[in-house]
């Protein structure tokens, strides 16, 4: 069990703004907010990222940068170019989405190198790698497979969803990944996280960040519950 205070709670969101039609107002908008509110991250698309972390310099918030994303349906060459260019560009963390046709086709060894080499690249650099599962279109034992592939490469989280198909996190989708990876992969809930309760009942099954696009209305809620209940934190 641990103590979550609100800003505890607050420094576990990535802050989300994936949207193709994004503009420089969004993006300022996007990283005040960050700031304001103490998230741990913004989550943009890669050509963003210089302009965030231009954005959040001299702050704790962190640059994330979306790679492969949606569909995460490009060469590893392209991930691995397309993780490092983002990094060069200011992001100090990487959220991949995995190729779920290898997935699909049983191929281990292909998501496993896939893995392995973006992990290395975000070691080297010092940045935090997340590899997405996008759970809604995979089968339970396709969810544990990849949950041992990344008990053997030991990226810094596995997450659930890109929020972009047709599903999001679920409790049970979080208990799954954190009954099956190894204990040092945290897992990242994201995908229709809209309020309070949801977000408590994916901290309360393991999840230790979380991505959503409706961070204030989460956080205002958590504050709001928190008051009228006269806690200054929560046990989970």
């Amino acid at each position: 069990m641990r103590s979550y205070t609100l800003d505890d709670f607050a420094h576990m969101i990535d802050h989300t703004n994936l949207q193709p039609d994004a503009t420089r107002a969004d993006m300022e908008r996007l990283c005040d907010e960050a700031v304001r509110y103490h998230f741990r991250m913004v989550a943009i698309n890669p050509v963003q990222s210089a302009l965030c972390a231009r954005l959040l310099a001299g702050t704790d918030v962190h640059v994330g940068a979306a790679i492969g994303f949606p569909l995460g349906q490009i060469s590893v060459a392209s991930k691995v170019f397309e993780t490092k260019d983002a990094l060069s560009s200011g992001a100090n963390e990487i959220d991949y989405v995995v190729n779920l046709t290898e997935v699909k086709a049983g191929n281990w060894s292909y998501v496993e190198d896939e893995m392995a080499q973006i992990v290395a690249v975000c070691r080297e650099a010092g940045a935090t790698s997340k590899v997405i599962f996008e759970n809604c279109l995979l089968a339970q034992e396709e969810k544990i497979a990849l949950c041992e592939v990344a008990s053997r490469v030991l990226p810094d989280f596995i997450k659930t969803s890109t929020g972009f198909s047709t599903g999001g996190a679920t409790v049970e989708d979080v208990r799954l990944m954190r009954e099956h990876a190894d204990k040092r992969v945290k897992v990242k809930a994201a995908g229709r996280i809209r309020d309070a309760e949801t977000f408590l009942a994916m901290v309360s099954a393991g999840a230790e960040r979380i991505g959503c696009t409706r961070s204030i209305p989460v956080m205002e809620g958590l504050r709001t519950r928190m008051e009228a209940e006269g806690v200054d934190h929560y046990d989970i």
